[in-house]
């Protein structure tokens, strides 16, 4: 009793620590709800985590309060907004350690990276697996850089993307039960899913029969029957960053003056080699700078420079020939940059045809026509460069192939979404449903 009335409180103090604690208690719960709102960002997918094994899941719903909290803090995603897409969250080793390179976030292949950052902040990502159409695999296999060259290095494309399946159907229970038809990877190579830079071992080595029943967004596309092309996919644009195109833009815009009428500048053989029985571009390029290097109407250079892009919004008419692929980055920053892209590519299927209306803003020349270049530019020139050109500045056209990190309604990633929309007819989700 003695030790008890010893370390009894007097009034005034215990008033005072009475005051101080709801004063804490107030300050600490505004601080937490301010923060909440003012800096709210989607919960990272390894705190909604569903797996196959016994561990407790989160409830349906946490989903839920997460999903509401992303799609009203989003815009009107138009036609596809109650599209559902959820991308999974893999060990670092299949993305974000292949960033520490920062080529990989904004070489020509990059989109496989564009496009999952775009998609983790869309007004399309859920985070229940069990309302989604479609589940998104990011794996980054274009970020192996070569050494010796400096090139990317896809060797290894087959075995972590193997990998990377495995984990996802070890951990979840959506890979399985459709067998990855309702899976969406991103193969944005020469040969698309065939992960090869020559056809012919492209073609031979094929698509990987993991991958066979899923869909690929990949560069690569043609009009004719290709084995690298031989599963449900979109053809999508290279990857070109748009803020290189956006400083371009700010010192020259797409309407000044283009003093320059035809440019190339690029890889030009002038004694092509001959590997495995194929010539590098067809020998189109060679061909090229054979009959026009002397030609001043046209400004060709066989090797790039960093400042290249401010020669193409200069430019009137911009070459876009075939390499070892048909497709080329050239084409992505001709459009943008508001010179009319001349492709050179015999049976190319150009991206997002339903949004682009190719025919109004570009020229396609037969390989075999080369050597009458000269002649059926300048033929496009005194009949209707202008109506071309107006075509080709609308700046609806340049959004609809730029990869931004937030999706802006017409972007790339928005075409994307356009494209899977129009696929739902393979989502397990929604067939389950219409079968009951």
């Amino acid at each position: 009793m003695r030790l008890l009335h010893k370390s009894r409180l007097s009034p005034e103090k215990s008033t005072f620590f009475r005051c101080y604690k709801w004063v804490l208690w107030i300050s600490l719960s505004l601080y937490f709800f301010s923060s909440y709102f003012i800096s709210h960002k989607p919960i990272p997918l390894s705190k909604t985590h569903l797996s196959n094994s016994n561990s407790v899941h989160p409830s349906r719903a946490l989903f839920e309060a997460v999903n509401r909290t992303l799609q009203e803090s989003e815009a009107d995603w138009g036609s596809f907004k109650d599209l559902k897409l959820f991308v999974y969250e893999l060990p670092q080793k299949y993305n974000e350690d292949w960033l520490a390179n920062e080529r990989c976030s904004n070489h020509l292949f990059a989109a496989e990276v564009g496009i999952h950052k775009a998609l983790l902040n869309s007004g399309v990502r859920t985070f229940d697996p069990y309302e989604a159409d479609f589940f998104f695999v990011p794996v980054y296999v274009s970020c192996n850089f070569s050494t010796v060259n400096g090139f990317p290095a896809i060797g290894h494309a087959r075995s972590l993307l193997s990998s990377a399946i495995q984990h996802i159907s070890l951990q979840y229970l959506f890979w399985n039960r459709s067998q990855g038809s309702d899976h969406v990877f991103v193969a944005s190579h020469d040969y698309g899913a065939c992960f090869h830079t020559m056809e012919g071992r492209a073609v031979a080595d094929g698509i990987p029969e993991f991958m066979r029943n899923s869909i690929i967004l990949q560069t690569f596309g043609v009009e004719y029957k290709h084995p690298c092309q031989d599963v449900e996919h979109v053809v999508i644009p290279p990857y070109i960053p748009p803020d290189s195109i956006r400083k371009t833009l700010e010192k020259s815009p797409v309407t000044g003056r283009r003093d320059i009428w035809v440019f190339f500048r690029g890889k030009m053989e002038v004694n092509p080699k001959n590997i495995s029985g194929k010539f590098y571009s067809k020998k189109v390029r060679t061909e090229i700078w054979r009959r026009y290097n002397g030609d001043r109407r046209f400004y060709l250079h066989r090797h790039r420079y960093p400042g290249y892009q401010s020669e193409i919004v200069r430019s009137v008419f911009c070459l876009c020939p075939l390499g070892w692929a048909p497709w080329s980055p050239r084409l992505v920053e001709s459009v943008a940059l508001g010179c009319v892209p001349v492709i050179i590519a015999d049976g190319i299927r150009l991206p997002f045809p339903s949004a682009i209306r190719w025919a109004e803003i570009s020229l396609r020349v037969a390989e075999k026509d080369v050597k009458k270049l000269g002649r059926i530019l300048e033929h496009v020139a005194a009949t209707n460069l202008s109506s071309i050109q107006r075509n080709l500045w609308d700046p609806e056209v340049r959004r609809a192939l730029m990869f931004n990190e937030e999706v802006q309604e017409g972007d790339a990633t928005w075409q994307v979404m356009e494209a899977l929309y129009a696929k739902l007819d393979r989502s397990y989700r929604r067939s389950k449903v219409s079968s009951q």
